[in-house]
């Protein structure tokens, strides 16, 4: 990847509202969704974000607790605006990363993304091109790599914009990977989808 520098950035931000539990530190296989991906994306990343809103703390608890304290590469940020909608975490993240060279926009109810997919997603990096996609079947799922040079027009956008409709600005090159992770699709948004999670 010519060197380039890979942020990782975990939206943690919302309220949970339709689960029975605080999200980012539900359980998936032994850990909570957040920690799940932030061991997945130290392997990939120079550096990651989260950017937290609703129990702040507690999160923050939770993952310094689960890494023991020990992750330079993470930084946490907040997000006041969180209840104005997620593109305002988007754009805060954005404002901490802007030296990065490609950002792996992740949100936090992906914790079953093998260690694989990311090094793989990441090999898809082409200058031609500022959004990459995963996608089986053309159809699109997440996480997202946006490139440095749509970091101002995201930080630009007024927060109740969001990242779909500003995405269809000619500025915006999009290129889709045909995968073989299904995991790309996982949306935990209910406890009933929680109970069913694999």
């Amino acid at each position: 990847m010519n060197n380039k520098k890979i942020c990782g950035l975990i939206i943690s931000a919302g309220l949970s509202g339709r689960m029975k539990r605080f999200k980012p530190i539900a359980i998936y296989k032994g850990d909570t969704f957040i920690s799940n991906i932030i061991s997945k994306l130290e392997t990939a990343c120079d550096e990651i974000i989260i950017v937290a809103g609703h129990q702040a703390a507690e999160l923050k608890s939770e993952v310094m607790k689960a890494i023991s304290g020990n992750s330079d590469k993470l930084k946490f940020i907040q997000n006041d605006d969180y209840r104005k909608g997620m593109f305002t975490s988007l754009q805060k993240g954005i404002e901490v990363v802007k030296k990065c060279d490609w950002v792996i926009y992740h949100f936090v109810d992906q914790p079953g993304l093998p260690v694989h997919f990311y090094k793989e997603f990441l090999s898809q990096i082409d200058e031609n091109y500022n959004w990459i996609q995963p996608a089986i079947n053309e159809r699109k799922g997440h996480p997202l790599l946006l490139g440095r040079d749509l970091f101002e027009t995201i930080i630009s956008e007024s927060a109740d914009s969001n990242l779909r409709e500003l995405s269809n600005n000619k500025i915006f090159r999009k290129k889709y990977w045909e995968c073989r992770y299904p995991e790309i699709f996982q949306d935990i948004d209910t406890e009933e989808e929680y109970l069913n999670l694999g």
